[in-house]
């Protein structure tokens, strides 16, 4: 394949991954439909895009419908009190009500609700993420330092929210010369996301994060391939009410990543 078919490869390939990108961010009941953020207690709350009374307890999440009202819990039809039980982190469940979704979940060690609701602005008037033109410079080779997987505690963007997450190491890689030792967070056997922040961020860039996705080496190998093309934006660059992990203070770039998503264009 000569170089200019490489080329276009690579940037058809890039172009693949954006549009479906886009295209998940446009569902209706994708994180763009969140229309608030709400922390559950032992104390019976009601919220005025949801049905019902909410509470949460050392049994878990709980429910009291008012006359009238249903949910659809996996297809069932649900009236009066539901139990959800006690929800494991970062564990989701929806329920169903109207053209609506009720989104119930634990972050941080805090039980949350969030209602979708697919007319919301935010959706309904989404414009889209501008990118930076895909470059091969941006395809960085780095070197993975394993460490017995621990875990750590990561500021997120919603202050009542501090989440753990377990890393398996660092990814060492150089930029013109500049080398740096980022940190990463576990997401399986083999993958792990790099969160980050560098001297685009709040310029061109959203300023709290950026996050990118990495493949871990198997066996003795330990080189990993860093595609900033494909740095991508956190729910919390589009929404006040997602509880986003934000990069820790050692993932903060001292150059400028000029390759991957843009800040979104409802938000500059």
């Amino acid at each position: 394949m000569s170089i200019a078919e490489t080329a276009t490869t690579f940037a058809a390939e890039w172009q693949d991954w954006h549009e479906a990108l886009e295209r998940r961010r446009r569902e209706p009941h994708g994180f763009l439909a969140y229309t608030s953020f709400n922390l559950l207690s032992a104390d019976p709350q009601r919220f005025d895009d949801v049905p019902g009374s909410w509470t949460t307890g050392p049994d878990g999440v709980s429910v009291e419908l008012d006359a009238g009202q249903v949910l659809d819990v996996d297809g069932v039809a649900v009236r009066g009190r539901h139990d959800w039980g006690v929800i494991a982190e970062r564990t989701f469940h929806r329920a169903r009500f109207e053209d609506a979704v009720i989104e119930v979940s634990k972050r941080g060690g805090r039980d949350i609700v969030r209602p979708l609701h697919p007319e919301h602005e935010l959706r309904t008037g989404y414009r889209g993420t501008p990118t930076f033109t895909p470059d091969e410079r941006w395809v960085i080779e780095g070197i993975f330092d394993p460490t017995d997987p621990r875990e750590i505690p990561i500021a997120a963007a919603i202050d009542a929210i501090e989440h753990t997450h377990v890393t398996p190491g660092r990814v060492r890689f150089a930029v013109d010369g500049v080398e740096v030792a980022v940190t990463l967070i576990s997401r399986g056997a083999d993958a792990a996301t790099v969160l980050f922040r560098d001297s685009t961020s709040g310029v061109t860039t959203y300023g709290a994060s950026r996050t990118l996705s990495v493949t871990l080496p198997e066996g003795d190998d330990r080189r990993v391939v860093l595609d900033f093309n494909r740095a991508s934006n956190l729910q919390c660059a589009y929404t006040d009410y997602s509880p986003c992990p934000l990069a820790p203070v050692e993932n903060w770039l001292p150059f400028a990543i000029e390759a991957g998503e843009k800040t979104p264009l409802d938000r500059t």
